[in-house]
C-alpha cells in the first residue's frame, strides 16, 4: 500500500535546525510569517552546537569596554588577508566581497541580538592578521547558542519538527513552492506561500561530494554526520552553482567525544553561570580558572603536531604503527580499522607536555591544555602503564603488536626521538575529521539562490554554509558570524518580499518599511 501523503500549507519552510536555520525562522516569524522548520536529526543542533563557538565582530560592547577602536571597514580588509592565506592570492581575488561587506557590517547586530537572548561572550581575543582583538568566545560552550536560539524560536511560535528529512523541493513554473519530506516516517508535502530557506549545512559527511571536489579526503568522516549536501543538491538541480567546493577544513586529528557529557557540560547556560564565568575570566588569575574552563572545552580539542615532533607515535586499534607521523597522518588514519588511533609516548615526553611551551591542545582565546588537564577532565582518553604491556591493556590493544611498533620505531634510522623509559602514556582514541567545507550555493545580496546566469530562483533562499555563495571564511569566528547574520537577513527578506526573483517586491499591504534595510543598518 502506498504512503498516504499529508498535505500542509504555511508561509515559509526552513530546511535545517542549526544556528542559521533557527535564526532565519525566528526573523521570518517576527515579520508575521507562519514558519515550519524541518530538521532531519533527532534534535535541534546543526554544526553550530558542535563548534568551538567563536564569533568575530567589531564595535561590540566587549570591544568598547576594552577601549578598542575598531570598525567594519578594518574587519573587511583583514578578512581579505585571511582569504589570501587560505586560498592564495589568485583564488582570494574571486572571494565574494559583496557578501563579505554584508557580513562585517551586520555581524555586530547579530552579536547584540544573541546577547539579548541570553548568550554570554568572553573577549575580545586577538587573532592575527586581525589588527584588533575581535574574537568573542561563547560561554560555557557552543551548546549555549542552540539553547537560547531554540528557546526564542519556541517563544515566537516557530513550528520546529525533528526527524524530518526533506527529499526534494516542489517547483511550479520555475518557482519553489514547497518541499516533499518524510516526517516521523510519514510522507508530507508542505507548500510554502512565500519561500523555502535552505539551512542544510555543508557536505562534510558526504563521500560523494568530497570525492567530487577533493578526492583525497573522500573517506574522512565529517564532524556533523547529518551534513551530506542535501541543500547543495537541491540548488544544483535548479541551476545554481557551488563556489569554492574544493576548500575543506581538515582532515584534523581530534579526540573522540565522551560517550556521555560530563555534569558540567549538561548544565544549562543560565546567565548566572555564564555571567559568573565571564567575570571570573576577566578578574581572577588564570591558574585558578584553568581547571574549570578546560572542563568545558577539552571535548572539542585537537592534539598538537608538536607531540609527534617530540617523539610520540600514532598506532591504530590493533597496536600497529601505520604512517610517518610527520607526513599527513591525518589522511592515513581514515584508512585504519574504525578510523581511530592512539598517541603513544614515554614519560619524558609526558613531563615535557605538562607545562609551557609544550601543550597538548589549544582552545582559541581561552586556554592551553596540558597532559594533566586531559588526565583530570578526560580520563576516558588517558592511558598509563609502567610497562608497554600494561599500557596496551589500558588502551585495549594487543600488547605484542604495540611492543613491536615501539621497537621498530626505536630501531628506525632518521634521527627521530625514541620512546625511552617508562612509565608509558597514551591519549586516545583520536580520529581524523573533516571540520567543515566552504563550498556554498551561489546567492545574491538578499541570500536568494541564483542560477549560473545570476538570476534568482524565485522562492528559494540559502543561509549558513549552504548559502556561502563564494564567500571565504577563514579565521576563527567567521562561520558562526555568517550563520547568524545570513539567517537574520534572509529570514526577514523572505517574509517581506515573498521570495520574489528580483528581491525588490513591494512590502505586504500595510507595511511601509523594509526590515532587511533596517537590519543591514544595524538595528
Amino acid at each position: 500500500m502506498s504512503d498516504i501523503v499529508v498535505r500542509e500549507e504555511t508561509d515559509i519552510v526552513v530546511v535545517g535546525g542549526g544556528g542559521s536555520g533557527l535564526t532565519a525562522a525566528i526573523f521570518a516569524r517576527r515579520e508575521g510569517a507562519r514558519v515550519v522548520l524541518l530538521e532531519k536529526h533527532t534534535e535541534l543542533r546543526g554544526s553550530t552546537g558542535l563548534s568551538i563557538g567563536s564569533i568575530t565582530a567589531t564595535g561590540t560592547p566587549h570591544q568598547r569596554r576594552a577601549g578598542i577602536a575598531d570598525d567594519p571597514q578594518a574587519h573587511f580588509e583583514d578578512m581579505g588577508k585571511f582569504a589570501a592565506k587560505l586560498a592564495g592570492d589568485r583564488a582570494a581575488a574571486a572571494d565574494n566581497e559583496e557578501l563579505r561587506r554584508i557580513l562585517v557590517e551586520n555581524v555586530p547586530a547579530s552579536v547584540d541580538w544573541l546577547m539579548s537572548l541570553g548568550v554570554t561572550f568572553y573577549g575580545p581575543m586577538p587573532e592575527p592578521p586581525h589588527r584588533q582583538p575581535r574574537m568573542h568566545n561563547v560561554l560555557p560552550n557552543s551548546r549555549a547558542y542552540i539553547y537560547f536560539v531554540a528557546r526564542e524560536a519556541r517563544r515566537v511560535g516557530v513550528d520546529a519538527r525533528v526527524e524530518a528529512t526533506v527529499e526534494r523541493l516542489l517547483v511550479e513554473d520555475g518557482r519553489v513552492v514547497g518541499v516533499a519530506a518524510r516526517i516521523a516516517g510519514r510522507v508530507h508535502e508542505l507548500r510554502a506561500r512565500r519561500a523555502v530557506i535552505l539551512a542544510t549545512g555543508d557536505y562534510s559527511s558526504s563521500p560523494d561530494w568530497k570525492r567530487r571536489f577533493n578526492p583525497a579526503v573522500a573517506e574522512v568522516d565529517g564532524v556533523n554526520t547529518t551534513n551530506v549536501g542535501d541543500g547543495h543538491r537541491f540548488g544544483e538541480e535548479l541551476g545554481a552553482e557551488v563556489r569554492f567546493g574544493e576548500i575543506i577544513y581538515g582532515p584534523n586529528l581530534r579526540f573522540m567525544p565522551p560517550d556521555k557529557p560530563s555534569i558540567l557540560l549538561r548544565l544549562p547556560p543560565h546567565r548566572l553561570l555564564t555571567g559568573a564565568m565571564r567575570m571570573a575570566l576577566e578578574t581572577l588569575p588564570t591558574w585558578l580558572l584553568r581547571p574549570f574552563i578546560l572542563s568545558f572545552v577539552t571535548t572539542y580539542l585537537s592534539p598538537e603536531p608538536s607531540l609527534f615532533r617530540e617523539g610520540a607515535i600514532l598506532v591504530n586499534k590493533r597496536g600497529e604503527r601505520f604512517a610517518d607521523e610527520l607526513d599527513r597522518p591525518n589522511y592515513a588514519l581514515a584508512e585504519q580499522p574504525g578510523k581511530v588511533g592512539y598517541i603513544v609516548f614515554d614519560d619524558e615526553v609526558a613531563r615535557r607536555f605538562g607545562k609551557w611551551p609544550h601543550f597538548i591542545s589549544t582552545a582559541p582565546g581561552v586556554a592551553y591544555a596540558y597532559l594533566q588537564d586531559y588526565r583530570r577532565t578526560r580520563p576516558d582518553l588517558y592511558h598509563r602503564g609502567r610497562t608497554i604491556q600494561e599500557l596496551a591493556a589500558s588502551m585495549g590493544v594487543p600488547a605484542a603488536a604495540l611492543g613491536g611498533a615501539v621497537a621498530a620505531h626505536n630501531a628506525a634510522p632518521g634521527g627521530r626521538p625514541v620512546i625511552g623509559k617508562g612509565p608509558y602514556h597514551a591519549l586516545g582514541p583520536v580520529k581524523s575529521w573533516i571540520i567543515l567545507t566552504d563550498g556554498g550555493l551561489t546567492v545574491n545580496r538578499n541570500h536568494q539562490v541564483t542560477r549560473g546566469d545570476g538570476q534568482a530562483i524565485p522562492g528559494l533562499y540559502a543561509v549558513g554554509s549552504v548559502g556561502q555563495g563564494g564567500l571565504l571564511l577563514e579565521g576563527h569566528g567567521h562561520h558562526l558570524a555568517w550563520a547568524f547574520t545570513s539567517g537574520r537577513l534572509a529570514g526577514a527578506h523572505a517574509a517581506v518580499h515573498h521570495g520574489d526573483s528580483t528581491g525588490v517586491a513591494a512590502p505586504p499591504q500595510g507595511r511601509a518599511r523594509d526590515p532587511v534595510t533596517e537590519a543591514q543598518a544595524g538595528r
